[in-house]
């Protein structure tokens, strides 16, 4: 392995730039190299990051932890196929979320009509971005007796959303990607993200507000 790739990384390293896109090349290049260093520096900057989307998606710890290192392990095999053409991590989101969609539709072969319990969220990373967005603009009624009620509420109403809705809204409202990221991890057109992240929102909106029994966020300012 070439030792000029040894000490490349990416911590620490501002995520645009040219000096970021300098650092990733030469990170990749390590990766492409089968460097176990940069394989683990790369599981400690995103396992966390990919395990909540995919549970986010799929709703079942056990399960969004068994997708995560398969998403992992597809890199490390498929390294070799990254040309640049997008952010590594974008790359790893795509695969994640492509595993994801797999997942899903073989359950959805397996399941039975009604929806699966959810855990709760103690048991997973915080969600306090997604009671922003769309749920950003979505108000507490009291925020200090029904806080952790609301988080639940969101959580379930998410997950009820149309997989091809909930994919773009947790990549935009909790993963907080520009649209040009979506558009590069979910392969579709920029407008076509924005038009179904919009429905999405709307659909998230009417279900959190038909599970809380109000309305919520409208008339009261931005």
């Amino acid at each position: 392995m070439p030792t000029a790739h040894r000490s490349a990384t990416l911590r620490g390293v501002p995520g645009t730039g040219d000096g970021a896109r300098v650092a990733e090349a030469a990170f990749v290049a390590r990766l492409k190299a089968r460097d176990e260093a940069a394989f683990t520096e790369l599981m400690e900057l995103y396992q966390r990051r990919v395990f909540a989307l995919v549970f986010r998606m799929l709703g079942r710890r056990a399960e969004a932890e068994e997708v995560t290192q398969e998403a992992f392990i597809q890199v490390f095999k498929a390294i070799d196929s990254f040309r640049g053409d997008a952010k590594l991590s974008t790359w790893l989101f795509r695969i994640a979320v492509n595993r994801s969609k797999n997942r899903m539709k073989y359950n959805a072969r397996r399941a039975s009509a009604g929806q699966r319990d959810l855990e709760s969220y103690a048991e997973r990373s915080s969600l306090e971005q997604a009671s922003g967005v769309s749920v950003g603009s979505v108000e507490r009624p009291d925020e200090m007796a029904v806080g952790r009620q609301l988080e639940q509420i969101v959580k379930a109403a998410i997950m009820q959303l149309e997989p091809e809705f909930r994919e773009l809204v947790i990549l935009r409202d909790v993963e907080d990607l520009s649209y040009e990221e979506i558009a590069e991890v979910s392969e579709l057109p920029q407008g076509t993200v924005k038009s179904r992240i919009h429905r999405g929102r709307s659909q998230l909106r009417a279900r959190v507000e038909r599970m809380v029994g109000e309305k919520i966020g409208k008339g009261k300012g931005p």
